[in-house]
């Protein structure tokens, strides 16, 4: 699985939102500026995040963006979809939607269980969790194993 710089920025992006004192809104700028990102790269990922109901737009001289909905309701997944689509695709399809024959036939169990594993992690981590530093122990375990941080 490759993510995107779009879904990376998007999720940094909400994360900064989330922490933003009292929900407060907060321009694009200084959202761009709290991360590092390209401004106006930052503003078409929030476009899409605002179509997606996870970002709101405030007017006014006080406006900027805020979440749409409290962070511990957010997951990753959320954000990921929104921004770059479905989590797993193959060829541009979803797995089900595949079919294989002969020796290669085992490969659609393989797609769905890659797709059924990263929504195990995206789906239940929320972006009040990154914001806390507090990840489900799962998430923990993983990253903790020895192999997870080779690059084979």
């Amino acid at each position: 699985m490759r993510v995107s710089a779009k879904a990376d920025y998007a999720v940094r992006a909400c994360a900064e939102l989330a922490a933003s004192p009292h929900g407060d809104p907060v321009r694009a700028e200084d959202l761009a500026a709290g991360q590092g990102l390209p401004v106006s790269f930052l503003e078409r990922i929030l476009g899409d995040l605002r179509r997606a109901g996870i970002v709101a737009s405030v007017r006014g001289r006080s406006g900027g963006h805020r979440l749409a909905r409290p962070a511990t309701e957010v997951t990753l997944a959320d954000v990921f979809r929104a921004v770059d689509g479905p989590l797993v695709t193959v060829r541009d399809e979803r797995p089900p939607s595949l079919e294989y024959e002969g020796s290669a036939s085992a490969l659609l169990e393989v797609w769905v269980a890659l797709r059924a594993s990263v929504r195990d992690v995206l789906d239940r981590v929320t972006i009040d969790d990154v914001v806390r530093r507090d990840l489900p122990d799962d998430v923990h375990a993983l990253a903790a194993r020895a192999d997870a941080w080779e690059n084979p």
